[in-house]
């Protein structure tokens, strides 16, 4: 999917808070900033040089997009912190004066390499600032696949909750079966029915709609794609319904028709107690999918929201790691789960 960075907020801040995006960029582009506490930053005046434009250009970016351009390393010097800056300058052997004269300036606006690169992603009037787009993407999506092993199908087995959950879900969806086997008046294809119906009601598509988006092939599994947020709440669809389907078919003495079914499935997914977790669920897997799998879910847009840094080392971090390494480390626990069935 071709991201136009120029246009979107969630793009451009996913790629800012992927810490290891951000040092292979930095390693590619080669910026010479200014040292100062513990950080590269460059003035407004070697911005504009870069990208090739007025520094007028840059001072409209900043009243335009000022506030993101903060939230991502821009800060305004006063005080103690621009005499600071002024030594780190002297230090260097700059002159004042090729920076349009700072002596009197009660404050300067600086740019760190994340506030430099979220420019880059805001302008459209620099060619140089189109090649560091370029640039950009290319490196944000060799880093995920180098990181994953080359591909992102399986990027949420690397989460260290990722085995439980996937454990915990495969049972109830047993018991699940068993309760539609027993209690439901209908052929074989009841199983795929249901199952879309929580698929469904959780984030709103099929299991043939996900499998397109995700591009899986026949023999994949949609659940070993599933987050662990989202499996745990397919298990409490599967554990309550199953417990709805057996206390109905006792009540009534028989085994329920479809339309009983349809009617009870209506009354249980919209409970009160579903609904923040649905939230979460969805917001969690529409938001990774975009950023990892570069996947979008249409029906889920409006959950969407960048990812902080912890969820790029949660699923490409140091201690991330591949599913058969877990496997291994998980069989003790695995172990324990089966002996308390």
């Amino acid at each position: 999917m071709k991201k136009d960075l120029t246009t979107s907020e969630i793009d451009r801040q996913n790629i800012l808070n992927n810490p290891y995006a951000l040092k292979e960029i930095e390693k590619a582009a080669g910026i010479q900033g200014i040292p100062f506490e513990g950080r590269t930053v460059l003035l407004k005046e070697q911005v504009a040089s870069f990208f090739e434009i007025t520094p007028r250009t840059v001072d409209n970016y900043l009243e335009k997009n000022g506030e993101e351009l903060k939230k991502n390393g821009y800060a305004l010097l006063k005080g103690k912190s621009l005499k600071s800056f002024k030594l780190a300058l002297r230090a260097m052997d700059v002159h004042e004066t090729d920076f349009a004269n700072i002596t009197k300036s009660p404050q300067l606006g600086v740019f760190d390499f994340r506030a430099f690169l979220n420019l880059a992603m805001l302008m459209t009037e620099s060619h140089r600032a189109g090649l560091v787009r370029s640039l950009i993407l290319d490196i944000v999506i060799d880093t995920i696949n180098r990181r994953t092993g080359g591909g992102t199908k399986y990027i949420n087995q690397r989460d260290e909750d990722f085995i439980h959950s996937s454990f915990i879900e495969d049972n109830y969806r047993k018991q699940f079966a068993a309760a539609l086997k027993d209690c439901v008046a209908m052929g074989n294809f009841k199983y795929a029915v249901y199952t879309d119906r929580i698929y469904v009601s959780i984030f709103k598509e099929e299991s043939k709609e996900y499998r397109k988006i995700l591009s899986l092939h026949e023999k994949d599994k949609v659940q070993d794609t599933f987050y662990s947020e989202v499996l745990d709440l397919i298990a409490s669809y599967e554990c309550g319904f199953a417990e709805e389907l057996r206390a109905a078919c006792t009540t009534k003495g028989r085994m329920l028709t479809a339309a009983e079914v349809d009617a009870l499935f209506r009354s249980f997914e919209t409970l009160p107690h579903w609904r923040p977790l649905i939230e979460k669920a969805r917001n969690k897997m529409a938001s990774r999918d975009l950023a990892f799998r570069d996947a979008l879910h249409l029906q889920l847009s409006q959950y969407v929201t960048p990812l902080p840094p912890a969820e790029f080392e949660r699923f490409i971090g140091e201690k991330s790691m591949e599913l058969s390494k877990r496997l291994e480390q998980a069989k003790d626990v695995m172990k324990r789960l089966k002996e308390r069935e």
